[in-house]
């Protein structure tokens, strides 16, 4: 039987972005010692199944070999980005914003802050947003006081920069 394959989509040449906060490296660390505990729970269910006989009509074979092959990628994608990671360390130095600064702008009359973190984390929605946002890419190496210009959508939006933390 051969697996189907997908087509590439518009974004697969794209890397992932490797920056990422110590918690989010500790969770990816748990979550990839968590598999490799299930993988072999998962091989001997493979194994059991396997001695049933008959693989083309075993459904239970079939979707166990499955899981594990879903382990297998998985626990290969999370190494993988471990591996890659860079774990983003706060610089106190707040003259100018950089990864992992919490940044206080005005755009429009309102205020508002944002957590400036690698793309894997982002959430905006709770104020955290990527240094490749477009907002993100505009602030990062500005300092206090100075007016930003990003655009979102078909618009122009001026902000100023009023603190970093």
């Amino acid at each position: 039987m051969q697996v189907p394959r997908r087509k590439p989509g518009k974004y697969t040449h794209l890397k992932p972005d490797p920056c990422i906060t110590q918690e989010k490296f500790n969770e990816l660390k748990a979550k990839l010692a968590k598999l490799k505990i299930s993988q072999p729970q998962a091989a001997e269910e493979v194994k059991r199944l396997a001695a049933m006989g008959d693989f083309s009509e075993n459904a239970g074979y079939i979707m166990a070999k499955g899981r594990l092959r879903s382990i297998n990628q998985r626990m290969l994608e999370l190494s993988e980005q471990l591996k890659k990671a860079q774990v983003i360390k706060v610089v106190k130095n707040v003259s100018k914003i950089q990864l992992g600064h919490k940044v206080t702008i005005v755009v429009a009359g309102q205020q508002k802050t944002y957590l400036i973190l690698g793309s894997a984390e982002t959430n905006p929605g709770q104020g955290t947003i990527s240094h490749n946002s477009p907002i993100g890419l505009a602030l990062m190496g500005r300092q206090v006081g100075d007016k930003v210009i990003y655009q979102a959508g078909a618009q122009d939006i001026e902000c100023q920069i009023i603190k970093i933390e």
